[in-house]
């Protein structure tokens, strides 16, 4: 009995240790850390000021595909990195915000390429109203995202708040067919841009082991 109960303790520590090691392993293996931002916030800048370029009349009015190699190849990926690589770090409000954004960014590129070389099978006297649901539908969803920021540094409610009047200003231009309104929005669409801009030195300064930069204070406390 002595023997068979030291055999079995002997096949038990023999399976144990294989597990030990390679809980010692998953151990030693670091965590995922670091700042999305660093890739979410220069990817939506660049998209943000080739589409301001775009509406301010940089090129012409039947160039409206030329912001598209940047956002399909930069703006759009950059920001779905930043969205799984927020989620992998547990920042749930940034890997939605990013995943939002990413969300948008690729489906106005569809929208473009889709009406532009008819993919969608939309008419062109239907044109116009496909894009005013486009612009309806994410004034709705940028709309809750700005609510939902008031609890954060104003900073982040000032740039969301900035996209929801550009794309205002969009969707007014563009049912109207107005040149003037769209340069407005495009104006507008540098404004956030440069709000974005400041919010990547505040997290390139922490990055770089500097201080934060201040963001203001939120708009609703508690």
């Amino acid at each position: 009995m002595t023997t068979i109960d030291a055999d079995a303790f002997g096949a038990h520590e023999e399976r144990a240790q294989p597990a030990a090691a390679a809980a010692e392993a998953e151990a030693a293996v670091p965590a995922v850390t670091g700042d999305p931002s660093l890739i979410g916030l220069p990817s939506f800048i660049v998209g943000s000021v080739a589409l301001g370029l775009v509406l301010v009349g940089y090129v012409p009015a039947a160039a409206v595909g030329a912001s598209l190699s940047i956002i399909v190849a930069a703006t759009g990926p950059g920001l779905v990195i930043a969205a799984v690589w927020a989620a992998g770090v547990g920042q749930s409000a940034v890997a939605g915000v990013f995943g939002i954004f990413a969300g948008f960014w690729l489906s106005y590129a569809m929208l473009v390429l889709g009406l532009t070389h008819n993919w969608l099978g939309i008419v062109a006297a239907d044109a116009l109203d496909t894009q005013g649901l486009f612009l309806i539908s994410w004034l709705v969803v940028i709309g809750m995202l700005t609510l939902a920021t008031l609890r954060l540094p104003s900073a982040y409610t000032v740039l969301f708040a900035l996209i929801e009047i550009a794309l205002v200003l969009v969707l007014i231009g563009t049912l109207q067919e107005s040149a003037g309104v769209l340069h407005i929005a495009g104006v507008v669409v540098f404004l956030f841009a440069a709000v974005g801009v400041y919010l990547f030195f505040n997290s390139a300064s922490q990055a770089t082991g500097g201080g934060a930069l201040p963001l203001g204070p939120p708009l609703v406390h508690g």
